[in-house]
């Protein structure tokens, strides 16, 4: 079907709901590594506990991608998975920072990721399915745009609430803090928040051929039908996608690295701590959500012009380009002792991220078939997860035996990873910018 251009706020009320998504993902990065610390884990142990986000997403998106391409409801297609998801997530954010031992937090961490990836996914597809193909740069932006100012806010709450708000430890001497347990709890009303506003301010388009659609559906009942689908649509994914593959892989590798040991590596090795019973470790900590919510901030409003630079040069050098900024920033903290020029450092890493966030979504949405947009989304995941998981299983090792535990280390091997992802990203074919005679990012 010829889908009709949306307004400015109809893209912003089908994209609102990231915003809450993202309070999620930003609280985990931020915190989870303190978090696993305060419960007792040492530096070449945090990488396996992360193991549950990628797995989670490499398992929970396809399934889900493949699930909600098969559903129509009440609620529409890709709704169902935004409420069901938010729901579960948000209950699980309560209950995180109320671990008490360490195997209590990993395991949390799996339910939580997992409930995150069921509401994350259609998102992907959902842009696809609402956006003609010239407005997918910006809708996909403004995703970029709302996860920026979600993670602004999350990454920065427990020293917004400490030091605007005058928040303090109070009793019960809990292992981790109480401001970073009341950070989780807002982020809880967050989450359920903004992804209700998307699902009842938006409505989705059903299936052009509903006698087809359920065909299709009946025909691919069974675990054995759904499974053989799946692979099916592995083996014939568009060459575009196997190119944008090899990038995701470096990229998500440098992020990883990032996420993993950033804000241990400020406390331990910009502030000094010697322990995790300093003071200092946690102002090191609260500074470096500090700093996440600075890269996140400038993804928020880079996100507003990035449609026009991806419009005059490209979303292919783009993208490049963004990353070898967000690899600039990483490897610049190899030489910085002050706390706030990292504020500097993370600029490059927020040019990066509101790239990575739209650029290659967007050339992915331009190739894929209409019927099938949710599961290669899905499928799109695993280059995404599956470095991550190589990170958890192996990174322990390099940290022993390469790097001497030391986490700055771990940060600026991860600009590295995106320098070369920058380089790849050359070689990718943006096909729908080849294909269409309208401009992809022309203004909605």
């Amino acid at each position: 079907m010829d889908k009709p251009r949306l307004s400015f706020w109809q893209i912003w009320n089908m994209s609102f709901g990231f915003l809450g998504i993202q309070f999620g993902w930003a609280l985990q990065m931020a915190n989870m590594s303190a978090i696993y610390e305060y419960l007792g884990a040492k530096a070449d142990q945090i990488p396996i506990l992360w193991l549950a986000a990628p797995l989670t997403g490499m398992i929970v998106q396809p399934i889900i991608g493949h699930l909600s391409d098969r559903t129509w409801n009440r609620l529409g297609r890709r709704r169902p998975y935004f409420l069901a998801g938010a729901l579960l997530s948000s209950a699980a954010l309560i209950l995180m920072p109320t671990s008490s031992v360490l195997w209590m937090a990993a395991g949390l961490l799996w339910v939580l990721d997992a409930c995150i990836n069921i509401s994350m996914e259609p998102f992907r597809a959902f842009v696809a399915d609402m956006l003609p193909e010239e407005q997918r740069t910006r809708g996909f932006a403004m995703q970029s745009v709302f996860i920026g100012l979600g993670a602004v806010i999350a990454s920065g709450l427990p020293w917004v609430l400490t030091h605007w708000f005058g928040v303090t430890e109070g009793s019960g001497g809990h292992a981790i803090p109480f401001v970073v347990r009341l950070s989780f709890r807002i982020g809880a009303g967050a989450f359920l928040g903004a992804v209700l506003w998307t699902i009842f301010r938006t409505r989705e388009y059903p299936p052009e051929n509903l006698a087809e659609f359920h065909a299709e559906k009946a025909a691919s009942r069974g675990l054995k039908a759904n499974t053989t689908e799946m692979l099916r649509s592995v083996k014939l994914m568009p060459q575009t996608m196997r190119q944008l593959a090899a990038v995701q892989v470096c990229t998500w590798l440098g992020l990883f690295c990032m996420w993993l040991y950033f804000p241990v590596a400020v406390a331990h090795n910009v502030f000094g701590a010697p322990d995790t019973t300093s003071p200092l470790y946690t102002r090191g900590v609260e500074w470096a959500g500090i700093c996440f919510g600075m890269y996140s901030a400038v993804c928020f409003a880079f996100s507003l012009v990035l449609p026009g630079i991806a419009r005059r040069i490209g979303r292919r050098h783009t993208h490049s380009l963004c990353l070898l900024a967000g690899a600039a920033g990483l490897m610049s903290t190899a030489v910085i002792h002050d706390p706030k020029m990292l504020l500097l450092s993370m600029t490059g890493v927020g040019v990066a991220w509101a790239s990575i966030l739209a650029m290659p979504y967007a050339i992915l949405a331009g190739c894929l078939p209409n019927n099938k947009t949710g599961i290669y989304m899905g499928i799109f995941n695993f280059f995404i997860v599956i470095p991550e998981i190589v990170a958890s299983l192996g990174f322990g090792w390099v940290m022993n035996h390469l790097l001497n535990n030391n986490r700055m280390a771990a940060v600026i091997a991860g600009g590295v990873f995106m320098m070369v992802a920058a380089l790849m990203m050359q070689r990718v074919r943006d096909t729908s910018a080849e294909n269409t005679v309208r401009p992809v990012v022309a203004a909605a």
